[in-house]
């Protein structure tokens, strides 16, 4: 009888990190330092975005030297991921003191800075360098596990990934999507969820973002908005294009794991600085706002669901102040686009009926028509943002400046096969007069 032939089929990258990331967290689920994927999942995600950044910076130093040129380690020995967590005599208490302590003794020998002391104080000449971005990053970042051999046998795990500029990017962001849920079983429900890759890629086609136009989103999550417009972008560009692309998006995301994640996708897309502030979108005073702050396309699904504290709310109009994240964000949106000499243009993702309450969402939306063009809402199918149940609304807007002008609205009902579909409702073509 024929023997049945063995696939000599090469294990892909996906299938290879998701068997990483499952021994990975085996490994975690042993040690007493961590309690839950709300422990685990960022954890993991510092660990692995070290080995990102360390084999992103083995391509640079390829193309480098192909080039004949020197280039410089963001990272420098003995901190490079290759020379710490891939040395296999450097594990157990002096492995976990060297990461944790803010002096240690180093992989060499000698004495120095820990690796996260290391890592937080980076610094560039120009405060706008990859060395910048990875003292951001890691802020916040602590080692929560207490076990340095489990510790030095997840590093091992890892150490078995090797990515380069050719693997799927959103890779790490898509498993990170699919442990989201076990994160907020954990934590009770945080109403917290990512924006699906097809929406993200239907919304930025649909905006059509141009070269030398600023590009935001007020609340990246992990930068799936700000890595697809990139994407966009990108094809277009010639070399002389690259700075301006460079300065052209920038985000803003409070949370440090996301903010991790965002950061990692930019720069493994080849940003040198990714631009995208640690700090809450609505701390600023609204009324401050000006010319300044103007972007001209924002693309965004703004956290909704949750409440912020007073002093947050206090930064907006006395008659529209609301804890309602969502209404705080639209309110945002509507400052920051530009009103000239081109208007601005947004596309963002709103729950179902968000702009249909009283108070403030009434006036809120009088705002909406009366000084802007919201000319076309896609209602989503039920189950695109699973496990949310509502549906939710992504709507087209533009700044209006001609009052003298006439708008309709277009509702349409998306499909499961992506299909839009006039839908028959109050909101079909009505049109708004300006006075």
């Amino acid at each position: 009888m024929k023997r049945k032939s063995t696939s000599n089929k090469p294990v892909t990258t996906a299938q290879k990190l998701g068997s990483v990331i499952k021994s990975a967290r085996d490994i975690m689920r042993t040690d007493k330092g961590l309690n839950g994927e709300l422990d685990r999942l960022p954890q993991l995600t510092w660990i692995m975005f070290l080995k990102l950044l360390d084999d992103s910076e083995k391509l640079h130093e390829v193309e480098a030297e192909l080039e004949g040129i020197s280039y410089k380690s963001t990272i420098q020995p003995p901190y490079r991921w290759r020379d710490w967590a891939a040395n296999e005599n450097f594990t157990g208490d002096r492995l976990k003191s060297f990461i944790n302590n803010d002096e240690a003794i180093l992989p060499d020998g000698s004495k120095g800075a820990g690796l996260l002391a290391y890592l937080r104080n980076l610094k560039s000449k120009t405060g706008r360098d990859r060395a910048d971005v990875i003292a951001k990053v890691f802020k916040d970042v602590t080692n929560r596990m207490i076990s340095g051999t489990l510790l030095w046998d997840v590093l091992n795990k890892v150490n078995d990934i090797h990515f380069d500029k050719s693997e799927e990017v959103n890779l790490l962001s898509t498993l990170y999507e699919s442990m989201l849920k076990e994160m907020r079983d954990a934590a009770g429900d945080s109403g917290e969820f990512y924006t699906p890759r097809p929406v993200v890629r239907f919304i930025v086609q649909v905006m059509e973002p141009k070269l030398g136009e600023t590009i935001f989103d007020p609340a990246c999550g992990t930068g799936g908005f700000l890595v697809e417009a990139y994407e966009f972008l990108k094809k277009n560009c010639s070399a002389q294009d690259w700075q301006i692309l460079q300065k052209s998006i920038i985000g803003g995301e409070a949370k440090s794991l996301p903010l991790m994640l965002a950061h990692m996708s930019l720069l493994l897309h080849g940003f040198e600085y990714p631009d995208i502030d640690d700090g809450n979108s609505l701390r600023f005073t609204i009324a401050e706002m000006g010319e300044k702050d103007w972007v001209d396309v924002i693309l965004t699904n703004p956290p909704f669901g949750g409440e912020e504290e007073d002093r947050i709310k206090n930064n907006f109009p006395p008659d529209r102040q609301t804890k309602e994240t969502a209404l705080l964000f639209l309110q945002l949106i509507m400052r920051r686009l530009r009103q000239r000499p081109k208007p601005g243009r947004a596309a963002v993702v709103f729950p179902n009926g968000v702009l249909f309450g009283d108070n403030t969402c009434a006036k809120l939306k009088e705002d909406l028509l009366k000084d802007f063009n919201l000319h076309t809402i896609v209602r989503l199918p039920n189950g695109v943002f699973a496990p949310i149940l509502a549906f939710l609304q992504i709507c087209y807007f533009l700044t209006v400046l001609d009052k003298r002008m006439r708008f309709g609205t277009m509702s349409y009902l998306c499909q499961k096969d992506g299909k839009l579909i006039p839908k028959l409702s109050r909101y079909r073509m009505k049109i708004f007069p300006y006075v």
